[in-house]
């Protein structure tokens, strides 16, 4: 038995175990969830997110590249020579944390915790969920504010000393040919970057403060990352667990603040770009997640991956992977044969009530209910 394979709890016709498929050809729309397939049978079901993914990647990374698409204007000095606006005038300064550092830590910390989790999961399709759901949050949320920083974009708070304006090169001044948006606006403060006479890769970049991006893929990593473990560790459920599951939570949205937090300081971006990025982030998170496990804030389901072919019924009879969890208190995670967290399996534990001693009312007749119908 695979480290990430699980016996279905009827034991029979239990499709391929450790990637070998024993009867019919890999089913992409019926494949079981609790055993592991082979490169092949999983590369069925999951190439179309791969082509998505390189196309994504392929036009974000252009779009990063390109040069900003608005003409900013901006003011530089009154006429008694006072800067009009000192909030863009901060030096140039290195970098607290890098892009790329930031973008590595988004994805590689979720990703070792996630195969971390595995020790007690032990599931190839939660592996495969968490970490394409990780990735769907992570690249959308990039195409989605480069395209931002792109087409609107704004000035960086060091955006004047990487500038270095000279205003007699204004493209209205006297002798220069050209007509634009320079000595413009109310007393003719307004210019735009003709004027400037920095390195032109730092000026093309200090056009593009809003949103941020370290923010944006900070907060899509590790708000992915609260939320899988909220999930694997039921902090939020039905019984009282221990403080430092609270902590492990909470832990990964520090560290997405902390990045957000250091671009203020170094003076990378403004406020209102961090919290930008830092909502981006956020809504393609909880957005990627919701599509690869069965809910969210509903703690009977939300561990539960969703397989690609078949609906999530919210019943607990036949549900596969329904013990795919770290802990191991109150009944949760108690062994692949049984419906674990529902104090038993299937109907019977439907109709007992629930995890442990804690029993829970049926609303409405029949013997058939829904995970929905249960307070």
């Amino acid at each position: 038995m695979g480290f990430f394979s699980r016996r279905r709890p009827d034991g029979a016709n239990a499709g391929p175990v450790n990637g070998h498929q024993n009867g019919p050809a890999f089913d992409t729309v019926a494949y079981p969830m609790a055993t592991r397939p082979s490169f092949g049978q999983w590369l069925k079901v999951t190439w179309i997110d791969i082509v998505t993914m390189i196309c994504m990647g392929a036009i974000g990374l252009g779009v990063y590249e390109a040069h900003p698409a608005p003409t900013r204007s901006f003011p530089v000095t009154f006429s008694d020579g006072e800067v009009v606006y000192p909030e863009f005038a901060y030096p140039l300064r290195k970098e607290i944390i890098p892009i790329w550092l930031a973008a590595f830590l988004a994805a590689v910390i979720p990703i070792v915790i996630i195969l971390l989790m595995q020790i007690r999961v032990r599931s190839f399709w939660d592996v495969n969920n968490a970490v394409i759901g990780l990735l769907y949050s992570l690249i959308t949320a990039a195409v989605f504010q480069v395209f931002l920083k792109w087409l609107i974009g704004g000035l960086r708070p060091h955006f004047l000393d990487v500038c270095k304006p000279d205003i007699s090169l204004a493209s209205n001044a006297p002798g220069v040919k050209g007509v634009g948006y320079n000595a413009a606006g109310f007393n003719g403060i307004y210019y735009t970057k003709e004027i400037c006479t920095g390195d032109s890769n730092e000026i093309n970049d200090s056009l593009e403060s809003f949103p941020s991006g370290h923010s944006t893929a900070a907060f899509a990593g590790f708000i992915y990352l609260s939320i899988y473990l909220n999930a694997k560790l039921k902090v939020f459920a039905n019984y009282h667990p221990a403080m430092w599951k609270l902590i492990a939570v909470y832990a990964p949205v520090l560290g997405a603040t902390l990045i957000a937090g250091a671009l203020t300081i170094d003076e990378f971006h403004n406020w209102y770009d961090v919290v930008a990025g830092g909502i981006i982030g956020s809504v393609m998170a909880f957005s990627a997640y919701r599509m690869c496990y069965a809910s969210i804030w509903d703690w009977r389901w939300n561990h539960v991956p969703l397989h690609r072919g078949q609906p999530c019924l919210y019943t607990y009879d036949g549900v596969e992977l329904m013990d795919a969890m770290w802990t191991r208190r109150a009944g949760w995670g108690a062994g692949a044969g049984a419906v674990s967290g529902f104090g038993g399996t299937g109907r019977a534990a439907n109709e007992r009530g629930g995890v442990g001693t804690f029993p829970r009312k049926p609303v409405g007749g029949g013997t058939a209910r829904r995970g929905d119908d249960m307070v």
